[in-house]
């Protein structure tokens, strides 16, 4: 890992000591997977659970509730968009501290419903948290990682989102037996001490100048034919998870009939799968190769998102919601890696693409929930169609990256 040595030596004086070592890496993954958990999990997933009891608790109407979950969204749009800059004007790791921080504190203040605007102010700047957390933490890592490992390190960094999944189904509704008001606090207690817990576990900044001597190669990776593609395929995978992610829960408890509990215990499950879900995706790429593993992972999704719609036996949706949790962040480190391997020398041009695949990922996300929402709406309740469209959008991204392979593809160097 003699690059890494590289790197640090350029690093903060602070910072330098401790990132040669195999276990110095796996603390700066820890750092990730805090982040992760902390600016996706917690800030953005703790919420779906809270819905049912901030409406009983008058603090909003449904319709409020639900647009106030649009402001994540938006937010975290908003924070793939700046991310980049904002990563270049102090710094990735201060950007990804300041981040976590400013994640706990909308949770302190959500507590207090002193208005709307006030929680739809808080609940955006969520989301810009996480949107930041997601473009910056594993650009912030990787460069310290072995090629070798880079699909596992990717893994655990993104296990985060799935824990703070499996948290939004186990221990929210814990919380909530206290009350509104200390489930929130509780989220932000949690998020402050991860937040502590991982201060010093960053590595070290790259050097702030590092790939702009470069321009011709991150003007060309940004915006080469195979990284526009894989952008577009990123994208249409977020609108492959917008049915599981929003229409899980409410498909088992009203669709099925089996009631809210019943919900609860697919949308455990889908928890379970984001938690492993990156783990063994990313090992997987160490394996085969992040090209292989990523056609391999659209084709396994695409079964996975339509069988709802197929049947909707228990055995069926167990495994559904197994493997499209698992796919919810494990898609995150085969397109990092993927990246890595389309723009192999260029730090400089793989955070470029990183943002685009994010800041895509996030407009079609968004659309998605609006677009499927109103979908739902105009067709009566038709969760089918719902799975359907789900299964279609992830087969265009299959479609997509075998068409781009054959008529664009050159093995990357």
């Amino acid at each position: 890992m003699s690059m890494s040595a590289n790197v640090d030596h350029h690093g903060r004086h602070h910072a330098e000591p401790h990132r040669d070592a195999g276990g110095p890496l796996w603390l700066s993954a820890a750092a990730g997977l805090c982040a992760s958990l902390v600016g996706l999990g917690l800030a953005r997933f703790a919420y779906t659970p809270l819905i049912p009891a901030l409406i009983a608790a008058k603090w909003f109407t449904p319709a409020e509730a639900v647009y106030l979950g649009a402001a994540n969204l938006a937010g975290y749009l908003a924070g793939a968009l700046i991310a980049r800059d904002l990563g270049a004007r102090i710094g990735s790791v201060w950007a990804l501290r300041g981040m976590m921080l400013l994640a706990a504190i909308t949770c302190f203040a959500c507590a207090v419903p002193i208005s709307f605007i006030w929680f739809f102010g808080f609940r955006f700047l969520a989301g810009i948290s996480g949107g930041v957390i997601m473009v910056l933490a594993a650009t912030a890592i990787l460069p310290h990682t072995a090629p070798s490992k880079r699909g596992l390190i990717g893994g655990v960094i993104f296990a985060g989102v799935g824990l703070g999944i499996a948290a939004s189904g186990t221990l929210v509704p814990l919380l909530l037996q206290q009350g509104v008001k200390q489930a929130w606090y509780g989220l932000g207690v949690l998020s402050a001490v991860l937040t502590a817990i991982s201060w010093k576990a960053w590595p070290a900044e790259a050097p702030a100048t590092h790939g702009a001597t470069e321009p011709g190669v991150a003007a060309h990776g940004g915006r080469s034919p195979l990284v526009i593609a894989l952008c577009v395929e990123y994208g249409l995978n977020a609108l492959a998870l917008v049915p599981h992610m929003v229409f899980l829960v409410d498909f088992v408890a009203r669709g099925l009939g089996q009631g809210i509990a019943a919900g609860s215990y697919y949308w455990v499950l889908y928890g379970i799968g984001a938690v492993v879900g990156p783990l063994l995706t990313g090992h997987l790429a160490d394996r085969a190769g992040f090209a292989a593993a990523l056609r391999a992972a659209f084709l396994i999704e695409a079964v996975a998102v339509a069988l709802p719609a197929v049947t909707t036996s228990p055995a069926a949706l167990i495994v559904s919601s197994l493997i499209v949790g698992g796919f919810t962040p494990g898609i995150v480190p085969l397109v990092i890696g993927r990246i890595h391997e389309l723009i192999p020398h260029s730090a400089a041009s793989q955070r470029s693409a990183w943002a685009q695949a994010t800041t895509t990922f996030a407009l079609f996300q968004a659309a998605g929930a609006y677009g499927l929402s109103w979908l739902f709406a105009q067709s009566g309740g038709d969760y089918a169609l719902l799975f359907v469209i789900g299964a279609a959008g992830v087969v265009a991204a299959l479609a997509i990256e075998l068409f781009s392979v054959v008529a664009l593809g050159r093995k990357p160097s």
